[in-house]
């Protein structure tokens, strides 16, 4: 390299450079660089007399006033943003989910209109008037508390995420869902405000042998599940609120439970009863449900909680590259165990990696968004992550987790991930051992 070479390619130069491509970028993108605009999506097209310098069309009028009585909504530009089902994935709407549209959120924090659905018997509509949670079993003082009982007590805010640990278990046995709001959409991160159950149970007074919580649900299924003594007094919480405001009748309106870190199927909505024991009780929905059916014919029980994982958000199936040029690859990782460490990402399907960096905060048992910069010349990928939690727990790959766990389970599938960026842009779902 002589000395002319080394000043072309020296930092300044570099990033001169990659400043000059991202405004060629940008410029391309607003339509002012010919043929640019024409890789654009449909409804981004934008329509010449409301581009600089001339004056757009909604400066020349007066919008709508204050809208009183109204609860506020997103941009009709945004409709498309919403939950999805999955016709065939089970019998009737009844018993169903909804997948959370991953690919157009920001931040780590999942609007509750978006958060995906669960239920075991449709959505009951409560009033919470009428609505009493129990507290009973083994404890010196049983109590039933009204909602407003139940709002007198210290309140608790804390962003956690929440999955369905079936969350990508159609993947198993080989990829089938095109969408990342498909592969990983039963997942989402709220702000939950409660009261921290340990608080109650300090209240009625837990006696001695007293080890294990059945928390019951108030919907048709009468949906419960069995909670060991420890988690209850470590981080559960009856929560109210979700996001600053009351929960969404889909998200268990007006009270419901939340372990952090755990399956969501732990988390009952609907809470009408939490009965105290000394063993657990193998009801339904944790004996011929959620749990995990290994190689051999056995099951693992009481799988809680939900590993370590990430996936890539963008590009993803449904958001594809238009054209060659500087792109931020990003996603989110999360992790029951705790923080996560350190995020990988990798262009060639696991053969070389790359550190993220971290582009939100960084919490306990919630998400965290991870990117990095690339500079695509239009040559196919195949896109991964790989997320490490502080307790050094590694995201496997989909070897390790058959090998660990054959493949007839629809649970606690955590492998990671590829997307496969074509030639022409488009992404496409895709398994690598």
């Amino acid at each position: 390299m002589n000395q002319d070479d080394s000043a072309s390619n020296g930092p300044t130069a570099r990033a001169s450079r990659v400043e000059l491509d991202r405004r060629r970028f940008l410029m391309g993108s607003m339509g002012l660089v010919g043929g640019a605009a024409a890789g654009m999506l449909p409804a981004a097209r934008a329509v010449a007399g409301n581009l600089p310098p001339d004056v757009p069309a909604w400066t020349r009028s007066l919008g709508p006033g204050v809208l009183t009585n109204a609860y506020g909504q997103p941009s009709p530009f945004e409709q498309h943003v919403q939950r999805r089902t999955v016709d065939w994935l089970t019998a009737d709407r009844i018993a169903s989910i909804s997948f959370t549209p991953l690919a157009d959120l920001k931040g780590i924090v999942t609007p509750s209109g978006l958060v995906f659905e669960r239920y075991h018997a449709g959505l009951p509509a409560i009033d919470p008037a009428q609505h009493r949670l129990m507290i009973h079993g083994m404890v010196d003082r049983p109590i039933t508390l009204s909602m407003d009982d139940l709002m007198r007590f210290p309140s608790t805010s804390m962003i956690r995420f929440m999955e369905c640990p079936a969350n990508g278990g159609m993947e198993w046995r080989g990829a089938q869902m095109e969408g990342v709001q498909f592969t990983h959409g039963m997942l989402a991160c709220c702000e939950w405000t409660g009261v921290m159950l340990s608080t109650l149970l300090e209240e009625v007074g837990v006696q001695k042998d007293a080890s294990w919580i059945l928390a019951e649900g108030a919907d048709g299924a009468h949906m419960s599940r069995s909670i060991p003594m420890d988690k209850a007094l470590d981080d559960a919480m009856i929560v109210y609120a979700q996001n600053g405001e009351m929960l969404r009748p889909e998200q268990g309106y007006p009270v419901r439970l939340i372990n952090p870190g755990w399956e969501g199927n732990t988390c009952v909505k609907w809470l009408r009863r939490l009965e105290i024991g000394d063993k657990p009780w193998y009801h339904r929905e944790e004996t011929s449900k959620y749990t995990d059916l290994l190689a051999d014919g056995t099951s693992r029980e009481f799988s809680y909680v939900q590993e370590c994982n990430s996936v890539i958000t963008s590009p993803c199936p449904e958001k594809p590259w238009r054209q060659k040029g500087k792109y931020w690859i990003e996603g989110l990782a999360w992790s029951g165990r705790g923080r996560i460490k350190h995020v990988d990402v990798s262009l060639d399907g696991g053969v070389n990696w790359r550190e993220a960096r971290f582009t939100s905060v960084v919490l306990p048992k919630s998400l965290t968004r991870f990117g990095v910069e690339v500079d695509w010349d239009g040559s196919p990928m195949l896109l991964q992550s790989r997320a490490v939690d502080e307790t050094g727990y590694v995201q496997p790959t989909y070897q390790q987790l058959r090998d660990a766990r054959g493949t007839n389970s629809i649970y606690h599938k955590n492998a990671i991930h590829t997307w496969q960026v074509r030639s022409d842009g488009s992404v496409a779902n895709v398994q690598i051992s």
